[in-house]
């Protein structure tokens, strides 16, 4: 038996947290479909029988999807922030989410088609707003503020200046 995590994200679905779960493992490493559990009998979004809850892992990060119906809505307040190494990768991430029925958003902020915020970071500007140059870091993060999908090379021209 799977030893149980200590503290694992729960996020709410209406009816979707399979096929959300199979999205995420398709794109992320790290990622999987660990469990899918059945309600053992009728409750107010579902049948006996429907799947309830969906044990997933999302690069290393232990998740529960519960389809709990319509009674609650994904929100910015909770996003998954995933760390970039060039642009290739921060496009395959952004273009999958977007791509599959997502929308754009700011700052390189995206949502899935379930509702669920990604951040999807390139590590150079992580970089370049944690560094010790604040010029630089005021510099990528003016340039950041302008951007949807983040553009790396764009970042690291405003760090250098």
């Amino acid at each position: 038996m799977k030893t149980q995590a200590k503290n694992t994200v729960c996020l709410w679905y209406q009816r979707d947290a399979e096929e959300a779960a199979r999205f995420y493992a398709s794109l992320f490493p790290d990622s999987s479909v660990d469990a899918v559990h059945r309600a053992p009998g009728d409750y107010p979004d579902g049948k006996q029988g429907d799947v309830l809850t969906v044990e997933f892992t999302v690069m290393g990060i232990p998740c529960i999807g519960l389809n709990g119906g319509p009674a609650f809505k994904q929100s910015e307040a909770f996003s998954f922030q995933v760390a970039t190494v060039d642009q290739a990768e921060t496009d395959r991430y952004w273009n999958a989410i977007v791509g599959n029925g997502g929308v754009e958003s700011e700052c390189g902020w995206c949502k899935d088609k379930w509702g669920v915020s990604w951040q999807i970071t390139p590590v150079t500007l992580i970089e370049a707003y944690t560094g010790p140059d604040k010029a630089a870091a005021k510099r990528a993060f003016d340039a950041m503020m302008k951007m949807q999908k983040i553009d790396v090379a764009a970042i690291d021209a405003a760090r250098r200046g």
